[in-house]
């Protein structure tokens, strides 16, 4: 059973991130301490040094010699099916108006996949004009395969472009590289060097939060994409999500409780981190804004409800 104890560890570990995002709100809301190119400078900064900082920190510190090899090829397998789904529905819903069904579906079932995820959607809406349009998708078509590969080429290059010039994507690899050398030789970074890191990084996950908050303060109302896209967003979310990595994990060769609570840690609210970048590259942040504030006020009773309906008979 979930003691008061454990509800409490929760509440320690989330609360403080609301208290950030409420203070960005009324920053803006009451007290009026920021413009909207300020609040944007802001987001840079996180996107730029924070982030990056962060990821490096997390990735380096964390053992790859103990990881579960089938989880890793679960989560690979999740994120491919999402992104088959995810160009399914670009070829079928080419016209601009689902444009925000598409992104929503990639952004909510893509969540750690921080390198290429939203670099690769921003390639997408590189020209200034919202994830290929019908006119654009009917031009290709009429001038034949070549064309296709044409766009495909140019495509994949504003791609290369956006991941060369993210700091996070060089973060991540360094942070691995390091990893699998100081684990493997049993070599920690000089501290100098791992307090320098942290001194910035420490600050990661407030300062996205305060972005947030700064982002939503600056749009007409809370739910920034609406009610139907909010709840659209939660169902991929918590239940979609869950049942791709059930459906990967199960494949890969998954069975048990490993298996109960690989569904239930894809059930897990959005992080914060991926509306840093969708807002630093412009693709749908009003979407992860609402996904994430309203997505961390549900998680712990729907958490709690897959950990009751999974985790607790297959221990028991």
């Amino acid at each position: 059973m979930v003691s008061w104890k454990d509800i409490y560890l929760v509440l320690e570990a989330t609360v403080p991130l609301y208290v950030a995002m409420i203070l960005a709100y009324l920053s803006i809301k009451w007290w009026k301490l920021f413009t909207p190119e300020q609040c944007s400078g802001i987001n840079k900064f996180v996107a730029k040094f924070s982030i990056p900082l962060l990821s490096f920190q997390v990735i380096s510190t964390t053992d790859p010699y103990d990881m579960n090899i089938k989880l890793i090829y679960s989560d690979i397998l999740q994120k491919s099916l999402a992104l088959l789904g995810f160009a399914a529905i670009s070829k079928a819903c080419c016209a601009e108006k689902f444009d925000w069904l598409i992104t929503g579906f990639s952004l909510s079932t893509l969540p750690n996949t921080l390198i290429v995820g939203i670099p690769l959607l921003k390639g997408m809406y590189e020209s200034g004009t919202r994830g290929p349009t019908q006119q654009r998708y009917g031009d290709v078509q009429a001038k034949g395969v070549s064309a296709r590969c044409s766009c495909a080429f140019r495509f994949l290059l504003v791609v290369g472009k956006k991941l060369v010039m993210n700091p996070n994507m060089y973060a991540c690899l360094i942070g691995l590289i390091w990893a699998l050398v100081g684990f493997r030789w049993h070599i920690r970074l000089p501290l100098i060097v791992s307090n320098s890191i942290r001194i910035l990084s420490d600050g990661g996950l407030g300062m996205a939060m305060f972005s947030l908050g700064l982002f939503t303060a600056l749009q007409t109302k809370i739910i920034a994409c609406g009610a139907k896209r909010m709840l659209l967003a939660l169902a991929i979310r918590f239940f979609l999500g869950p049942a791709l990595m059930g459906m990967s994990s199960y494949a890969i060769g998954m069975r048990g409780v490993l298996l109960k609570i690989a569904i239930v840690q894809a059930a897990l609210p959005q992080g914060i981190v991926p509306f840093v970048f969708a807002k630093e590259y412009n693709v749908q942040a009003d979407i992860l804004s609402t996904a994430i504030i309203v997505g961390m006020m549900v998680a712990v009773p729907v958490a709690l409800a897959y950990y009751f309906a999974m985790i607790i008979p297959a221990i028991k």
